[in-house]
C-alpha cells in the first residue's frame, strides 16, 4: 500500500476535525447561535481549538507524505503520527478551561515538536539523503 502512515494519519486527523466540530456544534445549537460565539465564551474556545487543528494539520499531512514517500514507512513515523493526533485532542480538551492546563500546553509543545521534527527530517532528506535513499517499494514497482 502506498503511504500506509500518512493514510493512517489523515484518516485519524479526518475523524478528530468530526469530534472538534461536533463540540462546537453542540454548543451552537444549545445556544442557539446560529454565527459566530454568540457571547459564549466555551464556544469561541472551542471554535479556537477547532480552527487551531485545521491551521497545523494540512502542513503536517504534507510532510508526512513527502517524508514517507522519500524513507518509506519507518517506525518512528508512525510514532510520529500518532502523537501528533494525541497532541491535538489534548490541546483541543485542554481549550475548555478559561485558564492555561496541562492539555493545552502540552498538546500545543507535542504539536511544535513534531512540526519542528518533520520540518528537519524533511530538509535532511531533501539535501543529504536524496542520493543513498532508494524509491519506495510501491514506486520502484511502477
Amino acid at each position: 500500500m502506498l503511504l500506509p502512515i500518512t493514510l493512517t494519519l489523515a484518516a485519524g486527523c479526518a475523524l478528530l476535525n468530526l469530534w472538534l466540530a461536533f463540540r462546537c456544534a453542540r454548543i451552537r445549537v444549545g445556544s442557539k447561535a446560529l454565527h459566530g460565539d454568540g457571547g459564549d465564551p466555551l464556544l469561541a474556545r472551542r471554535m479556537r481549538a477547532h480552527a487551531n487543528f485545521t491551521e497545523y494539520t494540512p502542513i503536517i499531512l504534507i510532510l508526512f507524505a513527502l517524508i514517507e514517500l522519500a524513507l518509506g514507512s519507518p517506525l518512528w513515523l508512525w510514532i510520529g503520527a500518532l502523537v501528533y493526533i494525541a497532541a491535538r485532542a489534548a490541546h483541543g480538551i485542554g481549550m475548555d478551561a478559561d485558564h492555561p492546563t496541562l492539555w493545552r500546553a502540552g498538546g500545543a509543545l507535542l504539536s511544535w515538536i513534531v512540526t519542528a521534527a518533520l520540518a528537519v527530517t524533511a530538509l535532511y532528506v531533501a539535501y543529504h539523503a536524496t542520493r543513498s535513499v532508494p524509491a519506495p517499494p510501491a514506486l520502484a514497482a511502477r
